[in-house]
């Protein structure tokens, strides 16, 4: 069967999830396969605040890409996550951080100016019940028909796997972290 004869979608909506790493580093190689395709994406990011490598890259070809290329970092760091924890950080900020990124996304996979929107973390969000299954149900189901979607961070309802075309699940065979290392730089962030 040639190439030629699969057919095709106007848009897809992937998932990235699972226990162990990769899943920002999957969604940021299908940001550069769209922008390499000349596709606009917004990358939208729930959790990461700090500083972190992708912030940097994103920056430095933000100039090359343009109105090709929106970012947004919202979120306030790690939620419930022991020592790991953002500190002096309400319940309601992170809440609320969470709200307003959401809004931007959802503005982002309904705008039509998109061909794709990638909510890094947003899957955390759910799960930590910072957002809602039926706000994410939202996002999946009104976005615009063009316009793909891409989902990370772990726990990804499986009620909702009905709404995806592409789930993939990074599951653990061994990480550092279990040895009491941690992250390092280049590599997990």
């Amino acid at each position: 069967m040639a190439f030629e004869d699969f057919n095709t979608k106007d848009s897809v909506t992937v998932v990235y999830t699972g226990d162990s790493k990769g899943k920002t580093s999957a969604s940021l190689g299908l940001m550069v396969r769209a922008l390499g395709n000349r596709w606009s994406v917004a990358y939208i990011q729930f959790i990461k605040y700090w500083g972190v490598g992708e912030h940097v890259f994103i920056r430095d070809i933000q100039d090359v890409y343009e109105d090709d290329l929106f970012f947004y970092k919202g979120g306030k760091g790690f939620y419930d996550a022991g020592e790991l924890s953002e500190q002096g950080i309400t319940e309601e900020q992170h809440k609320q951080a969470a709200k307003e990124t959401y809004e931007v996304a959802l503005e982002c996979a309904t705008s039509g100016a998109y061909d794709l929107v990638i909510c890094d973390e947003i899957n955390n969000a759910v799960h930590d019940g910072l957002l809602t299954e039926a706000q994410l149900k939202r996002l999946l189901t009104k976005k615009r028909d063009k316009t793909s979607l891409c989902l990370t961070g772990r726990n990804f309802p499986e009620a909702l796997l009905e709404h995806v075309d592409i789930a993939t699940e990074m599951h653990k065979i061994k990480h550092h972290f279990d040895d009491k290392f941690l992250a390092n730089k280049g590599i997990d962030y």
